[in-house]
């Protein structure tokens, strides 16, 4: 890799060089992209150098759902390269989804000539104007000397605090690789208005040391930013310390182990009947790197209405903005957790196994009366349609647990959310805060590329699995053998589900009317390998035979009963986390 010159040793390169040459000083590796007109002294720049790979993905969104892939599950910043106008605006819902779920991003955007923007030029957009309310920053390149630096920061900010995509346009003019420049590349960023929290407050640790002591039924609830810093090891020291329960939001899974005694499962709209109602009732929470969104707390006024609020963040608007906290912890959550571990290492006596002895029994007394069923894929009645939730479990038994995992939105995420346990941070792969089909399949080509000897599964439906169902042509051109699984109910599950609920099951516009393709030979047709499973009996031996298959894309259609819901599910609005249906017909 390229190693920064002495200041006295300073190259010429041009605009295009310079950019390029940029992304190769910050160990770029997969640059994810689609040429066009403004960008092609860009790509001509990307031809001429080794360092880095460009892969052509088949749409824009496919760009930036890989790149975003590639972020959460290595913590590195996804590169994207784009065109202007259609090129731009084509990566806008995957820009909105790394900035929802607070990943790292970089979308280079080439741009028409300088003396052209504002003329409505061919292909023109303004695309920071577009994207400015779903970036944490975005610049426009006014001079080739200033690309180094523009880079550096776009990688600084991108990275650091509370992580997001940043957004570089480039004017076509500005890559002439005719025009030479001094190039050097900085070595470190100031910014000034820009000083994120590392350290918390030793005051606010002492706190929180001392409401540990006084709480007789504690939670923790760590959600992304957990894993986001790299904390999931000191997350799980604390809980050594303290032995408390244990709550994960959908973004948060795998940061704590899943299989462990003290594990809950995932909270919320979906989430288990063990942790809602440990929520309910807790007198202290322990928020770790987690947002309180409207998934989770169902109405605000309603939620944990006897607990104490402990709010630890990197991000200070985040705190208070829902749910008012009582101790706010700023700082990178992972010094925060060291501190307070160091803080509990002479303590530790005060938390002995039966501290909280009474409340993990009231605990084991709500999974027992309705946690979930984990023992659903030992049904083979072929008599009986195939369950959803039975097919998650027969992929989690058959891949051991090991493997990385994608998803869409809908039915299909919340069953992979449920019953396919993750124990280690970044194994799962989901649009959290922006909901967005079509993210499994180009999020599980940027995971596979980043760790191409690992298992990589995307658990899909039916209708998400369209929405960029031609990366499959990326996967076939660059060997890419993922594992997808498409949960197929035959319609929109989630929005069925919600008609039926809330609409009397006046189902509008949710059924393709058999209309869908044969997904098996469609995938064949793209030169992969394809597989059908209609009953129980199937099951196992279909999923087990996919992951096999080491070196091929392999695509399993599991038709599943259309008519299963998913449970438990929070009573919205005006419902606490103790509302929740269990079934059809049958509410908390």
């Amino acid at each position: 890799m390229y190693k920064p010159l002495p200041k006295d040793n300073i190259m010429k390169l041009a605009g295009n060089d310079m950019l390029i040459q940029s992304l190769i000083n910050e160990g770029v590796e997969y640059i994810f992209g689609y040429p066009g007109g403004a960008a092609l002294h860009i790509y001509d720049a990307i031809f001429n150098q080794k360092d880095m790979q460009h892969i052509l993905v088949r749409h824009e969104q496919g760009a930036t759902h890989a790149a975003d892939g590639y972020a959460r599950a290595t913590g590195k910043p996804g590169v994207v390269m784009l065109t202007s106008g259609p090129g731009a605006t084509n990566a806008i819902t995957g820009i909105a989804t790394a900035f929802m779920d607070s990943i790292p991003m970089i979308v280079i955007s080439g741009q028409v000539q300088s003396h052209l923007i504002g003329t409505d030029a061919f292909q023109e957009t303004d695309m920071i104007g577009i994207s400015r309310p779903i970036v944490k920053h975005s610049f426009t390149v006014d001079h080739q000397e200033s690309i180094p630096k523009i880079v550096k920061e776009a990688f600084h900010i991108a990275t650091s605090g509370r992580q997001g995509p940043v957004v570089i346009d480039v004017p076509k003019d500005l890559t002439n690789p005719d025009d030479l420049f001094d190039y050097e590349y900085p070595n470190d960023v100031n910014i000034r208005s820009y000083n994120p929290p590392v350290e918390p407050e030793e005051n606010q640790i002492v706190r929180v040391v001392e409401a540990l002591k006084e709480a007789k039924r504690p939670v923790i609830y760590a959600g992304g930013g957990t894993i986001a810093s790299n904390a999931s090891e000191e997350l799980r020291e604390l809980n050594d310390y303290i032995k408390a329960p244990v709550t994960n939001t959908l973004m948060g899974l795998g940061v704590y182990p899943g299989t462990d005694k003290y594990f809950l499962g995932m909270l919320g709209m979906h989430g288990t009947y063990q942790a809602n109602m440990a929520m309910h009732n807790a007198d202290l929470i322990l928020a770790v790197g987690a947002r309180f969104d409207d998934r989770i707390t169902n109405t605000p006024e309603k939620f944990a209405p006897k607990a104490k609020i402990v709010h630890f963040d990197v991000d200070h608007s985040s705190v208070s903005k829902i749910i008012e906290a009582d101790i706010a912890v700023f700082g990178q959550v992972k010094n925060s957790l060291k501190q307070i571990n160091n803080k509990l290492k002479s303590e530790s006596a005060i938390f002995s196994d039966d501290k909280y002895a009474d409340w993990h029994k009231q605990i084991d007394v709500w999974r027992q009366e309705h946690g979930l069923d984990h023992d659903m894929y030992k049904n083979l009645d072929d008599s009986l349609p195939v369950l959803p939730q039975a097919a998650v479990q027969q992929i989690y038994q058959s891949s051991g647990g090991k493997a990385f995992v994608t998803s869409d939105v809908g039915q299909h995420q919340m069953f992979a959310a449920q019953y396919y346990h993750f124990d280690e941070p970044r194994k799962w792969i989901n649009s959290g805060g922006l909901g967005t089909m079509g993210f499994g399949l180009p999020s599980a080509m940027g995971v596979k590329l980043a760790y191409p000897d690992e298992e990589v599964i995307c658990i899909t439906g039916e209708g998400s699995i369209q929405m960029c169902i031609q990366e499959l042509s990326t996967c076939s051109q660059y060997k890419l053998p993922i594992k997808i699984f498409n949960i197929n109910n035959l319609a929109l599950g989630m929005v069925k589900q919600w008609q039926d609920m809330n609409y009397d099951g006046r189902h509008s516009s949710i059924s393709y009317e058999d209309s869908l393709p044969d997904f098996s030979k469609l995938a064949e047709s793209y030169g992969h390998v394809g597989i059908k499973i209609t009953k129980n009996s199937e099951l196992k031996s279909g999923i087990e035979k996919a992951l096999s298959l080491k070196d091929k894309l392999v695509f399993v259609d599991i038709y599943v009963d259309p008519n299963e819901h998913v449970y438990p599910m929070l009573v919205a609005p005006n419902g606490s986390l103790k509302d929740m249906w269990l079934s059809k017909g049958n509410k908390t």
